[in-house]
């Protein structure tokens, strides 16, 4: 068995801070892993699915006039979270300690009628005191009982009665130009209503300048979201959340940014169960396919000029799940445990929340060659995906 050679360069690690990507090689392709499973047929890359053919007319469904029934029905499930944080200052005089309170402001919603309230992570960090208004202006304790500072969704639970959970829907099944309401308490105004559409999908840490480390897939939108709206919920026009409200930019004139409620639903319940995430990874460095160059599409045998999707490894750990199972820099995965891969975030997403310890299915194309191979995820290692 041959093995693809690993990376030239010294950035072989962290990928941030690193500007020129080394070279990736192939030997030919004829060595396949131990235990990989050959494909005798079928197509040798995985293509993007197929535009919808253009109409003469496009179709407009029609919306309702006002939306007011929908806000009407999801407000009082919409929450206000007041914080207050403490922060200890040393005199640089009398050296002595002295304790300041930061006051903060965000939003949320309540996801189950036992007091379940989801809200931004960034909304409760460190708070010593985080307090729940309802639109009915009772006020609760809150304890946050689960955060995930990678995506920035935080739970937190109130202890109260007759209260109303607003339905989850299914934030893949929105579309780019689908109307959505955002209800929040932007700058303290507190249940402000703003509507506008979806402006795009997939937007990652690359394009909303948060924390490098974190693990984003943004919806867009151009409904009004202001500082304390973060937590509050983005709904689609059945009055089901889509999207929790999160991050604007601060260069940004009408553009808002949102976590889908799928990414939610999938975490939700390590949250309530565990208080956090525990995540599980494939011990590799990767790359979309189209960030390669033309000379690395040929020594990766793609087809010239043919659209195709994956997620190339640049960097395989020593002795991580990867390295195990026998892949090597190089190798293109086209899909996890059933499901195409379109983009290496998506892949780093489903190899994150899979779980440690569990077996999970590749299919690889290696120099030509697509095989389907089983590994065993480990742990998450912070410096690579």
């Amino acid at each position: 068995m041959s093995r693809a050679p690993a990376l030239l360069g010294a950035c072989v690690l962290a990928a941030s801070g690193c500007h020129a990507r080394a070279a990736i090689f192939d030997d030919g392709g004829a060595g396949l892993p131990p235990g990989a499973s050959l494909l005798a047929s079928g197509p040798t890359v995985a293509a993007l699915p197929a535009a919808p053919a253009s109409s003469a007319a496009a179709i407009v469904r029609a919306e309702p006039v006002s939306l007011a029934p929908i806000v009407h029905a999801a407000d009082p499930s919409v929450v206000t979270i007041n914080t207050v944080t403490e922060e200890v200052e040393v005199s640089p005089f009398t050296h002595r300690r002295r304790s300041t309170q930061m006051r903060g402001l965000g939003s949320g919603f309540i996801v189950d009628k036992t007091g379940v309230i989801l809200t931004n992570n960034h909304v409760v960090e460190g708070a010593s005191t985080v307090q729940v208004k309802l639109s009915d202006d009772r006020e609760f304790p809150g304890k946050v009982v689960g955060t995930d500072p990678p995506t920035d969704i935080a739970v937190v639970r109130i202890d109260a009665k007759d209260i109303r959970a607003l339905p989850l829907g299914d934030s893949d099944a929105m579309d780019v130009g689908d109307w959505v309401v955002a209800i929040g308490n932007p700058f303290g105004l507190s249940h402000t209503v703003s509507a506008g559409i979806i402006s795009a999908k997939g937007r990652t840490n690359q394009d909303v300048k948060l924390d490098p480390a974190g693990v984003y897939d943004f919806i867009q939108t151009d409904a009004s979201i202001n500082p304390g709206n973060s937590g509050g919920p983005l709904l689609n026009l059945k009055g089901q959340v889509v999207a929790m409200n999160s991050a604007i930019r601060g260069d940004a004139q009408g553009i808002g940014f949102a976590i889908p409620i799928n990414m939610i639903k999938q975490l939700l319940p390590m949250l309530l169960r565990d208080g956090h995430v525990t995540r599980s990874a494939l011990g590799v460095r990767i790359i979309d396919v189209h960030e390669l160059t033309s000379d690395e599409r040929q020594a990766l045998k793609l087809p010239q000029g043919e659209k195709v999707f994956g997620a190339v490894i640049e960097y395989v750990v020593k002795g991580g799940a990867a390295d195990r199972a026998g892949l090597a820099p190089g190798d293109i995965i086209i899909a996890f445990d059933g499901q195409a891969i379109e983009r290496s975030t998506q892949l780093q997403w489903l190899a994150s929340t899979a779980g440690v310890g569990r077996s999970a299915t590749v299919r690889v194309r290696r120099a030509g060659t697509v095989f389907d191979l089983s590994l065993t995820l480990g742990p998450l290692n912070e410096r690579v995906h």
